[in-house]
């Protein structure tokens, strides 16, 4: 998803817990530029230092209101009117578009391709999440060191690390050395 995958550009070590390794990837540009085209979202010229600004401004209001999901709170009207701020700087055009193997699908297209309808792009992909998904599913890893965001779509809803091979490994590993340690 365009939102947690946007959320998660703070790279945090999540082996060690060393801070000093920790890096912003919106400040790399090859990264961004990777992103961009992963998710589809064409931007005309790389980020100035405001639309770097305004960005991580975006990606800490997505953050704040996922750790208040995982507390249980549910989304307020501020939230929403920031959310539908951003997304009226990004202006769309409705198209039927038909593909030869699908039936017809409403898309909308954007009309530009700057920093603004990015943002847009990503706050109507979290808007959607918070309208169409269980918001007890949204998750921040139980690594410390890692606090990933991820949607929990298991069935029994009990996952509880963003990756079971490695951060649940890693906190596995780490448990038994502490319960190993504590017996000696």
């Amino acid at each position: 998803m365009l939102w947690d995958d946007y959320i998660n550009s703070y790279w945090r070590d999540w082996r060690t817990g060393d801070r000093s390794l920790d890096r912003d990837r919106l400040d790399d540009p090859q990264w961004l530029a990777e992103w961009l085209e992963q998710h589809g979202l064409p931007a005309a010229a790389p980020a100035t230092r405001e639309e770097l600004r305004e960005l991580k401004e975006l990606r800490s209001l997505l953050w704040s209101a996922v750790q208040q999901f995982v507390r249980g709170t549910a989304p307020d009207q501020s939230l929403l009117d920031q959310l539908n701020s951003y997304m009226a700087a990004g202006p769309v055009i409705r198209q039927i578009v038909r593909s030869p193997d699908k039936p017809p699908e409403l898309t909308l297209l954007p009309q530009r391709s700057d920093w603004g309808q990015i943002m847009a792009e990503i706050a109507a992909s979290f808007t959607e999440a918070l309208l169409e998904k269980e918001l007890s599913r949204i998750r921040i890893c139980d690594n410390p060191d890692c606090l990933w965001v991820y949607y929990d779509d298991t069935r029994n809803r009990s996952k509880r690390y963003c990756d079971d091979k490695l951060c649940g490994n890693l906190m596995k590993v780490r448990r038994f050395r502490a319960r190993r340690k504590a017996g000696e």
